[in-house]
């Protein structure tokens, strides 16, 4: 079964989805006259909460809504995605990285702005965003079997195994194993269980107390991260143009991968910007049209800042410290692993600890908005009143998360991944011209 899992991944993200996630991106990017550059600065003006409005409907403010949103996307894409992407592909697939979060910065602005244009209702009367209510809204029911499908993949693909995974390797690198109280599957048990009990507390008051606790976390995780990472860099400061370097110059002849094979690295660098930033996936419109804005575009403004801040900013700075401390080339460690491994390079005794924390917080923040996720994906398809046991279900995977193998958790999340963003990618792409009709009006009103 693992190995079935791992095929279909690799078949579904081949050259059909990079087309659809890149090429559609780089489309929408072209199409919306290169508005991530053009309206940065405003849309920080936005985010500062310059135009809130406490009246609009909604259930969060818009600055929750992308800090839940950062907080599903800040997270462990970037300590061990980037790992994962630098093992298999080398330092060039950050190279591709970054160009999927470019293009993906336009593609987020389209799908979010599509969320507040076109919400639904739930059949508790709450209002509601996503893919799906795009799909149903904005297309026509004859559409819906496409909305089906998002949601169907998005209650699987959502699931918080991969963190749940990752954060029982680190645990268990850094506070077991050293003194020989790691008793193998048996410990992945308990903390599997201790996990499900600490994410059930917060999931279960819903999307305003996971809202409240992404929106106190995100901000601490980011800055302890975040120091971190730079105390390391500027140990190296001397190395940092030499490895940018290499990330060039390994992006356009593929050393690092077997058989210089040029066409992997993209594919890897693709599948992990897609894991690490979720643009085009789906995702982030679920939060963001969630939030108390009567605008589309500023809300659309608002959420193409997650890729930028995501991949341009926090996975850069995670793979210079892989690259700099140069334990991508001298160990065998791969995803949280071999970024502990770079912790304890460029941090001796405390770096380990300083990682081991801010994994806790990313792992459990995104495990708190991934549940609102798939929650929602159980709303549309089965109704407000049976989407509350779609929790229980949630945190039981988080336990099979933290004894089942790396590589089939990644290769899972991967696939379902690309299976959401089949419907995402073909709605916005079809209303588009709406959005871009939108985006004309409230610049002329703002002038």
């Amino acid at each position: 079964m693992g190995q079935l899992i791992i095929d279909f991944s690799n078949w579904i993200w081949d050259t059909p989805m990079l087309l659809l996630l890149m090429g559609g991106g780089l489309i929408l990017f072209v199409y919306s006259g290169f508005l991530p550059f053009r309206y940065f600065g405003h849309a920080l003006k936005v985010v500062s909460g310059k135009y809130d409005d406490k009246n609009a409907p909604g259930q969060i403010s818009s600055r929750q809504a992308l800090s839940a949103a950062i907080a599903a996307t800040v997270g462990l894409g970037n300590i061990s995605g980037v790992a994962i992407a630098i093992n298999m592909g080398g330092p060039g697939a950050i190279f591709w990285m970054w160009m999927s979060a470019f293009v993906g910065m336009a593609t987020k602005y389209f799908t979010c702005s599509l969320a507040i244009m076109y919400r639904g209702v739930d059949t508790a009367g709450e209002v509601q965003g996503g893919p799906m209510y795009v799909i149903e809204e904005g297309m026509g029911k004859k559409w819906k079997p496409l909305a089906i499908l998002f949601s169907v993949a998005g209650a699987l693909g959502l699931l918080a195994i991969f963190q749940a995974n990752q954060l029982t390797a680190v645990f268990r690198s850094v506070m077991l194993e050293p003194y020989n109280l790691d008793y193998g599957q048996s410990t992945k048990w308990i903390i599997g269980i201790s996990m499900m009990i600490i994410v059930g507390i917060v999931i279960l008051g819903g999307i305003k107390r996971i809202a409240l606790v992404a929106s106190r976390l995100v901000p601490f995780m980011v800055i302890l991260y975040f120091i971190t990472v730079i105390f390391i860099v500027f140990k190296n400061l001397g190395a940092v143009p030499a490895m940018l370097w290499l990330i060039l110059e390994d992006a356009f002849t593929g050393n690092a991968v077997m058989g210089g094979a040029v066409g992997a690295v993209i594919i890897l660098g693709a599948r992990r910007a897609a894991f690490s930033n979720e643009a085009g996936i789906g995702t982030a419109p679920m939060v963001h049209g969630a939030s108390k804005n009567n605008e589309p575009v500023r809300e659309g403004l608002i959420a193409m800042l997650g890729p930028f801040i995501d991949t341009v900013v926090v996975c850069t700075l995670t793979a210079l410290v892989i690259l700099l401390t140069g334990v991508w080339e001298s160990t065998e460690n791969d995803g949280v692993r071999l970024t502990l491994a770079a912790f304890e390079a460029g941090i001796p005794v405390v770096g380990k600890y300083l990682l081991m924390v801010a994994v806790l917080v990313f792992a459990l923040s995104t495990m708190f908005t991934y549940s609102y996720y798939g929650h929602k994906c159980i709303n549309y398809l089965f109704g407000a009143d049976k989407a509350n046991y779609y929790n229980y279900f949630y945190l039981v995977t988080i336990v099979a998360g933290a004894v089942v193998s790396l590589e089939v958790v990644v290769s899972f999340i991967d696939g379902m991944y690309a299976v959401m963003a089949i419907p995402t990618m073909i709605s916005t792409i079809y209303l588009a011209p709406k959005v871009k009709a939108a985006t004309k009006d409230y610049f002329n009103r703002m002038k």
